[in-house]
């Protein structure tokens, strides 16, 4: 009778140990809303910045669209490079746990010996259709967010080189 106790005690206090663990653990929720850069200067992308972005959904029939804006460090400021900024692009249907869009962006080749610090700056936004439509659009925004490119987010679509995720670029020219 003793032993069945002392299992049965010794069995509670195992599980009020793994408690917290599995609090925690439940608690994480998967970050679904990030940006990255996914192409940098390569060889078989030179002068290129690529940038991916993903957003979560949401169960609905919401769409998701997202805008990427390059942008290069002067001067200790972050400045939006003129030219470089893409149109609302569809990244898909928020019925779905995320969805994931992205653009590349081709510069001018610095002279010999500069280079250019970049980075990107992601939209993001929620669209669900209106009750009663108006002329000009079927569709309103319900949501927004924006995030700067971060990195490590591995198994990126399109990286080069497979799996490379950054949070800057420098795209530079050896010196002569």
């Amino acid at each position: 009778m003793r032993r069945t106790i002392l299992t049965a005690l010794l069995a509670a206090l195992a599980l009020l140990a793994l408690a917290p663990a599995v609090a925690t653990a439940k608690k994480r929720k998967p970050n679904y809303l990030w940006s990255t850069v996914n192409v940098c200067d390569t060889k078989k992308h030179p002068d290129r910045m690529g940038m991916r972005a993903r957003m979560p959904g949401n169960g609905t029939k919401q769409r998701m669209y997202i805008r990427f804006t390059a942008q290069f460090r002067h001067k200790g400021r972050w400045r939006r490079v003129k030219g470089a900024r893409s149109a609302w692009l569809y990244a898909g249907s928020a019925r779905f746990r995320w969805k994931e869009s992205g653009i590349t962006f081709r510069f001018l080749t610095p002279d010999p010996g500069a280079s250019y610090l970049m980075r990107g700056y992601a939209q993001f936004q929620w669209r669900a259709k209106r009750r009663h439509p108006r002329p000009y659009s079927r569709w309103r925004v319900v949501r927004r967010a924006h995030r700067i490119t971060t990195g490590g987010h591995h198994g990126t679509l399109d990286a080069d080189p497979k799996g490379f995720s950054a949070a800057r670029c420098r795209i530079s020219t050896p010196p002569e």
